[in-house]
């Protein structure tokens, strides 16, 4: 024989266990807690703490507060050591370099055009150039790429991939034909995560990359990449150099803190801003590469002359790593010379056109 469900009477129920569900910490009804109210009585009121209505669950209301905890040096050290029972924050070493990173990952909602120039071949060009994209590739969501747009058979797909059988003149003469990432991908070469488009080796060739020229493959480049790095040639009149200076939105001029060096990063400035440039130098960079360096040389002096003329400037330290002329490895660096490239590309994504905040009043795409 069937068992026979008996329903209790709601009302029953209700004055029985209703206190506990109206949010009373007192009596049942009849023992001084008052009547409940019933689910349909009920009326949901706002916190006086202002945190919303009871209907409304956001993060800052059920998450938990978690502490900043650091992830170096003895601060880690410690925290692992006492199974977490000691939570000692980040050092001031530490949340600069976080800080340094956020500025590295400066969003952006247009292709950022970044030229490394100078008037002397020999201190270090192309060196800035493969480090800074290594390091913004690394760093940035996006995609970055470097472009070797050196008359001279240029060596930076050497120093980052060592590939160099397909070059920016193959890239040419099929522009017409790039319609997609793939077709464009098949140009370049991969060093780490930095996009490489390599030289003509050929300079006989490599003298036919005009202005137009650049201009048409900067043209196909911004379609897919949000930076692009341009290592220009030691000449500044060459047509491809005007191509560069006439896109660039920043501009790194790159020396040493020699006699030649120096001057010669002088007087990149000052032909700079004698052609029309001179909003390009009053935001340049200048990065002082110091594979050279004599005790005879007043460093400061030179720092100060460079650091009144531009926004600002960057010595990077002599490093082994560097001065083989080899394939470039950012971990195999000199923690000071890291550091001195995680600064540039800080300052690089500085002068970046930051993208618009995204709208959200619903006129989006209107």
């Amino acid at each position: 024989m069937p068992r026979r469900v008996v329903e209790p009477d709601p009302a029953s129920w209700w004055a029985r266990y209703g206190h506990r569900l109206s949010g009373s910490r007192g009596a049942p009804p009849g023992h001084g807690g008052g009547p409940a109210a019933r689910p349909e009585e009920q009326t949901v009121t706002g916190e006086s703490n202002g945190a919303g209505t009871a209907g409304e669950l956001r993060d800052e209301l059920i998450l938990r507060g978690r502490p900043d905890r650091a992830s170096r040096g003895w601060r880690r050290f410690l925290r692992v050591a006492t199974a977490g029972l000691a939570k000692p924050g980040p050092g001031r070493g530490e949340r600069a370099e976080r800080a340094r990173l956020h500025r590295i990952r400066q969003p952006v909602d247009r292709p950022q055009r970044v030229a490394v120039a100078s008037i002397k071949g020999g201190v270090g060009k192309t060196t800035v150039t493969s480090c800074l994209g290594l390091v913004l590739a690394e760093h940035r969501g996006d995609r970055v790429i470097a472009l070797d747009a050196n008359p001279d058979a240029g060596t930076l797909a050497e120093r980052l991939t060592g590939e160099s059988n397909v070059t920016v003149r193959d890239l040419i003469r099929d522009l017409d034909r790039v319609a997609s990432w793939t077709d464009l991908s098949r140009y370049l070469s991969l060093g780490g995560r930095l996009q490489v488009l390599a030289s003509e080796q050929d300079p006989a060739a490599s003298e036919a990359f005009s202005r137009d020229e650049y201009e048409r493959v900067c043209a196909v480049l911004g379609r897919y990449f949000n930076v692009i790095i341009t290592d220009s040639g030691t000449g500044l009149v060459h047509s491809a150099m005007e191509g560069t200076l006439a896109l660039a939105d920043s501009l790194i001029v790159v020396g040493a803190p020699t006699v030649d060096g120096a001057s010669r990063a002088s007087k990149t400035l000052d032909w700079l801003g004698a052609h029309a440039h001179g909003a390009l130098v009053g935001a340049a960079l200048v990065v002082l590469s110091s594979d050279r360096s004599s005790a005879e040389i007043d460093r400061s002096r030179i720092r100060r002359h460079f650091a009144a003329r531009t926004r600002a400037v960057v010595e990077v330290p002599f490093d082994p790593h560097l001065a083989t002329g080899g394939r470039i490895e950012l971990a195999q660096l000199r923690p000071p010379t890291r550091e001195a490239f995680y600064e540039l590309a800080a300052l690089v994504a500085d002068g970046f056109v930051p993208a618009a905040p995204i709208p959200t009043n619903g006129t989006f795409g209107q």
